[in-house]
This record gives C-alpha cells, sequence and structure tokens, in this order.
C-alpha cells in the first residue's frame, strides 16, 4: 500500500503536541499578568489631584499611620485625612508650592479633595480595620511598604484567596498591638512563637471561625 503522509508528518505532530504543551503555560502567565496589572491594578500607581509621597511623609518625616488615618483603630474604615490635617504643616511649609494649590483650595472653599481610591473592595465584602489593628495585624501585611512608595499603589491583590490565607493561619501575621504601624517589621523571637502567644493573648478565633462564610460576608 502507498505511503499517505511524508515521513516528515511525524516530526511535524510531535513538534506540534510539544509548541502546544509549551504555549499553556506561557499563556497562564500572560492572562495572569494582565489581571494583575490591568484588572487589580497592582503595583499601578493612580494619577491623584495631588501627588502625595508615603515614602517622604512615612518613610523620611517618620509621620505615624494613625496621625492621617486617625479612624483607623475604632471604625471600620482607616479614613481619608480632611484637608485640615493637611494644612497643620502645610500653612507652614511649601506654603506657595504649586503642587499643594488643590490642598489650599480644598482647605480655602471647605470642598474635599477627589482621591482615587487605591483599595475598593467589593460592596458584599466586610472588612473591618479596627479590629484587624486591635488583634495585631501591621499595616504593611495589607498595604505594603508605604514607606517606599513615592506614588500609592496596590500591593496586595487582596483576593478572597489572599484573605484566607492569613484567615487559615493568623499566627504567621501577627505582632505586638504597639507596632501595628511599624514599617520593615522584624520580629524579637521567632514569628512561630510569637505568634501562638499573641493568638492566646489577643483571643484570635479558631480557623474555622475565621473562614466561615459570615465573617466576611454580611
Amino acid at each position: 500500500m502507498a505511503q499517505i503522509f511524508h515521513p516528515s508528518t511525524n516530526t511535524i505532530a510531535k513538534m506540534s503536541i510539544v509548541s502546544v504543551a509549551a504555549l499553556v503555560p506561557v499563556l497562564g502567565a500572560l492572562v495572569y499578568l494582565f489581571n494583575q496589572s490591568y484588572i487589580i491594578q497592582l503595583k499601578n500607581p493612580l494619577e491623584q489631584p495631588v501627588q502625595f509621597s508615603h515614602k517622604h511623609h512615612v518613610g523620611d518625616d517618620g509621620i505615624d499611620c494613625r496621625y492621617c488615618h486617625t479612624s483607623v483603630e475604632e471604625g471600620a474604615f482607616a479614613g481619608v485625612p480632611p484637608t485640615h490635617t493637611c494644612m497643620t504643616c502645610h500653612s507652614q511649609i511649601w506654603t506657595n508650592s504649586p503642587l499643594l494649590e488643590p490642598v489650599r483650595e480644598s482647605f480655602r472653599t471647605g470642598q474635599p479633595i477627589r482621591w482615587q481610591r487605591v483599595h475598593d473592595l467589593p460592596d458584599f465584602v466586610y472588612f473591618n480595620h479596627s479590629i484587624h489593628v486591635k488583634k495585631g495585624i501591621g499595616c504593611e501585611s495589607c498595604h505594603g511598604r508605604v514607606d517606599q512608595m513615592p506614588l500609592t499603589w496596590k500591593e496586595k491583590d487582596l483576593t478572597m484567596a489572599w484573605c484566607l490565607d492569613c484567615h487559615r493561619n493568623p499566627e504567621a501575621n501577627l505582632r505586638p498591638r504597639e507596632r501595628v504601624t511599624e514599617m520593615g517589621y522584624k520580629p524579637d523571637q521567632p514569628q512561630s512563637a510569637l505568634g501562638k502567644q499573641l493568638a492566646n493573648d489577643y483571643k484570635i478565633l479558631n480557623s474555622f471561625q475565621l473562614t466561615n462564610c459570615s465573617t466576611c460576608h454580611r
């Protein structure tokens, strides 16, 4: 019987299979990067009406997070600082800077600055800042090293899977309450021992309770 396919067809077929197999993870990686960069906006600074630098205010000047985010210890929201908080300093320094004209205009008119939210959870997710602070979760655990951000970006994706990783093993992220705003925090003892001790001291719920649907969806 005459040969239907040329012998090279076997080689082409094998190469096609290998190419498809190699292409799948490449496409997966591209989809992941697209999702991180364009959908979740990970590590992409947003354009703001004032180019506020956490690196300067936190890293250089050493301003504590709670000076501006005044409700973080008592409320569900950390709070965007009102203009008069900015003017506490900027009525004395950089008083004629063109970059700060939107701040001065807001102070004169009483109209708040329209900041673009960097972190904006869906409405079906319940999140309370104060309980996390009181239980020893540091600001940088979710927001990253803001003291190194000239412009603020989203450091963590804050997906359900990411949150559950912590709720399943909170001991890995606990720190003393008085050090929650410390950037570049390093524990003074092995985290495994410290986390277990703090979980007991701060009465952290068990992982079954922390991963119950009603904890975050109410």
